[in-house]
C-alpha cells in the first residue's frame, strides 16, 4: 500500500504508523465522516487463509459492539481487492512499552491506575466472551492524560483460534513481534497451545504489571524459547526484591495474577480491577497527622481552681505530716514525763 491510497472509496491512507508481524498500521482519514482513523491492513500471507478471514471478520463485529473508555473503538471492518483491513479511533499519545522507556520513575498510583484501567476494559471483553491472548505493553495505547485503551483483540483472537499463536512445530529462531505474540508475556498455557480463558489475559497483565512495578520483566530470557520455558515451569519472582517500595499485598496481587495454574488466578478483568482499586484505595489515603491541632483539638478551658496545685499541696501536707510521730517520739526520748 502506498501513502494516499483509497480503501472501500473511503478511507486514505495518510502516513505509516508502524508495521508487526501481523499487520501494518496507517494513519487514516475517514473522507465520509470528516475524522481521523487508525487503518490496520493485514499482511497478505495471512488473506489467503479463508478461515483466517472468516474469523478475523467475527471477532472485528464481536469487538465493534463493545464500548468501553479502556478499549479501542472498532469503526468498521472491510475487504478491499482482497486487502483485509480494520479501522480504528486514532490515539493521539504512546504505547505503554514507549511510556515505560521513557517515563520512569512514575509514582505508585500511576501504574496502579494504569493497570486498573485495563482491567476494567478487559472485564467488559471477558463478559462478552472474549479473550485478548496478546496483552503486553505494546497493545495498551496510552492518550496523553494517561487514559489507557487495549488495542489489537481481533487480531489475537483469530490467530489464536488458527493456532497460529505459538506454533512449536516451527524450527527457525523465533524473534518477539512474530506471529505468535510476545513471549514476554504469555501466559503458560499459551506457550504449552493448551485452551485460553479470561485467567490468561489475567496472567500477561501480571506481567505487565510486574514490569511497571521494577522497571524490567520478570525473566531475564535471552531468547524466545527460553522465555516460554521460564513462564511454564519458573515460579515468578519477587517484585520487591528488585523494588522494596512496593507494599506487600500489590505484591501478592501479582504473583497470584502470574500463578502457574489458570485456576489460581483471578477469574477475570473484573475481579483483578476491583483488588486493585482497594490498594490504590488505601495507597491514597492520608497518613495520619500526630499534630495536636489537626487530630486532637486544644479546647480551651475556663478559669477556676487549679485542682493540680491543690493535689500537690495535700500531698505535700501528707508527707510533712508522716514526720510528727517521729518529732514527739524523740520529744519524750530526751524529755521524759516528770524529770
Amino acid at each position: 500500500m502506498e501513502k494516499g491510497a483509497l480503501l472501500n472509496e473511503r478511507y486514505v491512507l495518510v502516513k505509516p504508523l508502524g508495521s508487526g508481524g501481523m499487520a501494518h498500521v496507517w494513519l487514516g482519514r475517514d473522507e465520509l465522516l470528516n475524522r481521523t482513523v487508525a487503518i490496520k491492513i493485514l499482511r497478505e500471507e495471512y488473506t489467503r487463509k479463508p478461515d483466517f478471514q472468516e474469523r478475523f471478520r467475527h471477532e472485528a463485529q464481536a469487538i465493534a459492539r463493545l464500548s468501553h473508555p479502556n478499549l479501542v473503538t472498532v469503526y468498521d471492518f472491510g475487504v478491499d481487492d482482497g486487502r483485509y483491513f480494520m479501522v480504528m479511533e486514532y490515539i493521539e499519545g504512546e504505547d505503554l512499552k514507549t511510556f515505560l522507556r521513557r517515563a520512569r520513575p512514575q509514582p505508585l498510583e500511576t501504574w496502579l491506575d494504569i493497570a486498573i484501567q485495563v482491567c476494567e476494559g478487559l472485564g467488559l471483553a471477558h463478559r462478552a466472551g472474549l479473550v485478548h491472548c496478546d496483552i503486553k505493553p505494546q497493545n495498551i495505547l496510552l492518550a496523553p492524560d494517561l487514559l489507557a485503551k487495549i488495542a489489537d483483540f481481533g487480531i489475537a483472537r483469530a490467530m489464536v483460534a488458527k493456532g497460529l499463536v505459538l506454533d512449536r512445530t516451527q524450527t527457525q529462531p523465533l524473534e518477539e513481534d512474530t506471529v505468535w505474540g510476545s513471549p514476554q508475556y504469555v501466559s503458560p498455557e499459551q506457550a504449552a497451545g493448551d485452551a485460553l480463558t479470561p485467567a490468561s489475559d489475567i496472567y500477561s497483565t501480571g506481567v505487565m504489571l510486574f514490569e511497571m512495578l521494577t522497571g524490567r520483566p520478570p525473566f531475564p530470557g535471552k531468547d524466545p524459547r527460553t522465555l516460554i520455558l521460564q513462564h511454564q515451569h519458573e515460579p515468578a519472582p519477587s517484585p520487591r526484591l528488585i523494588n522494596p517500595d512496593i507494599p506487600e499485598e500489590l505484591e501478592a496481587v501479582v504473583l497470584r495474577a502470574m500463578a502457574k495454574s489458570p485456576a489460581e488466578r483471578y477469574r477475570n478483568g473484573d475481579q483483578m480491577a476491583r483488588v486493585l482499586k482497594a490498594l490504590l484505595a488505601d495507597s491514597a489515603a492520608p497518613l495520619p497527622d500526630a499534630s495536636p491541632t489537626a487530630d486532637f483539638p486544644v479546647v480551651a478551658e475556663e478559669p477556676g481552681i487549679d485542682w493540680k496545685a491543690v493535689g500537690l499541696g495535700f500531698a505535700s501536707l501528707i508527707s510533712a505530716g508522716g514526720l510528727i510521730p517521729l518529732w514527739v517520739y524523740v520529744y519524750f526520748l530526751y524529755n521524759p514525763p516528770g524529770r
